[in-house]
């Protein structure tokens, strides 16, 4: 049995749209005309979503929120006792979304075949990220699935709660630079013209500045859209550049090497790498495994290539924290901590203080860097402003004088 999504048209004419569980597409087709409903399109939910990974979108998984969420409510369920179906129907049925209901209605169909919990996630690779896939299945092959969700949740929500933070430190300095934009465009684009009327009706030069403000205004106004498209084809090309191995190592190892960056660039992609590997380690996922799943959350290639290296001695024998060592890529603060924990039998405990110590630092240096930007946009934008309103009243200045 798996899960549907149909259009259907009623009696009446008016279109109804919805999920089903059913055996096959013409199954349901038979439920939604014993339901008086003619199906017009009836699509299911697995091959929907596999379409849609292999092709072009610009939201293919689902949200941080969603998925905190929504593993919260199943570890919640799983835990009082609940059959894993009916609590994928429960949490189904609480959503709002209708792409997540439709997905973990979709999972459930595949539980109720008879397959794991991790192969019904499988089909939906870009709502699960393989890190998830990998615990849950741990769990289930522990037979401790429900104390594993429980850490699952903790883990999302504590990214969901990341994201939000950072998410909510951008909108003032954002919010100032959209209303900076509005103004100096508004003041190119309808101030500056009429003051420079009015001056050229004296047969006199514009100052220095006044010329230059109004370059700027005409080139705006008549090459505005090809400025937009030639920012757009230039952000296209690097990012395209940027996809080839090559140049995007390079790029990686520069941001290692400048001063500020390289310390948010370390801290972010070791708490990355540092808390999967302890959830991953802590739900009973082999080390080895472990290694090659925390290495696709290190987003820095030379640190990514940095962990496969480290996997290779730790198959032979090294130990994990000399292992990231001989990198130098990673804080020693955080291999002091695995050394810590490779030496006292805890390491999954240290992975996670490790983790817990660089989300503090990134943190710190976030809301440091925030602090600095948010009064340099204010002083960058209004010298902008200053530069503009000088433009026009120096030629005011002058007819003044001309007058007097």
């Amino acid at each position: 049995m798996g899960a549907f999504e149909f259009v259907a048209i009623d009696k009446a004419g008016k279109e109804s749209r919805g999920l089903l569980e059913g055996d096959t597409p013409k199954h349901v087709r038979q439920l939604l005309r014993e339901r008086a409903l003619l199906p017009v399109k009836v699509t299911e939910v697995a091959r929907k979503e596999s379409k849609k990974s292999k092709s072009f979108s610009l939201r293919r998984g689902i949200s941080a929120s969603e998925l905190a969420l929504l593993t919260r409510q199943l570890a919640t369920l799983t835990q009082s006792g609940l059959p894993l179906e009916e609590a994928l129907l429960a949490v189904s049925q609480q959503n709002e979304n209708p792409r997540v209901k439709s997905i973990l209605l979709g999972v459930r169909s595949r539980v109720m075949e008879g397959h794991t919990l991790a192969d019904g996630f499988g089909d939906f690779p870009n709502a699960f990220p393989e890190l998830y896939r990998a615990t849950v299945s741990a769990g289930e092959q522990s037979g401790h699935l429900d104390a594993v969700l429980e850490r699952l949740a903790e883990f999302t929500e504590s990214r969901q709660i990341l994201q939000q933070q950072v998410r909510n430190a951008m909108i003032y300095p954002i919010a100032l630079v959209v209303t900076a934009i509005g103004i100096i465009s508004f003041m190119l684009a309808y101030v500056v013209p009429k003051v420079v009327y009015v001056f050229e009706s004296y047969n006199q030069q514009l100052p220095l500045l006044t010329r230059i403000m109004i370059g700027s205004s005409d080139f705006l106004r008549d090459h505005w859209l090809m400025l937009i498209i030639g920012i757009g084809v230039l952000i296209f090309g690097l990012r395209k550049l940027l996809e080839r191995e090559g140049p995007k190592r390079r790029y990686h190892h520069l941001l290692l090497k400048l001063p500020v960056v390289s310390r948010l660039t370390r801290g972010i992609n070791t708490a990355r790498f540092t808390q999967t590997l302890s959830i991953l380690a802590g739900s009973g996922v082999p080390i080895l495994e472990s290694l090659r799943i925390a290495a696709q959350v290190v987003a820095n290639v030379p640190m990514r290539e940095a962990v496969e290296e480290a996997s290779l001695r730790i198959r032979e024998g090294a130990m994990i924290s000399k292992s990231l060592a001989a990198s130098r890529l990673f804080p020693p603060m955080t291999t002091h901590l695995i050394s810590s924990g490779e030496a006292g039998g805890r390491l999954e405990e240290m992975l996670g203080r490790a983790a817990a110590n660089q989300e503090r630092e990134v943190d710190s240096l976030i809301a440091t860097l925030l602090g600095i930007m948010q009064p340099l946009l204010v002083i960058v934008m209004a010298a902008v402003v200053l530069l503009i309103v000088l433009a026009i009243l120096l030629p005011i200045f002058e007819i003044n004088n001309l007058i007097g």
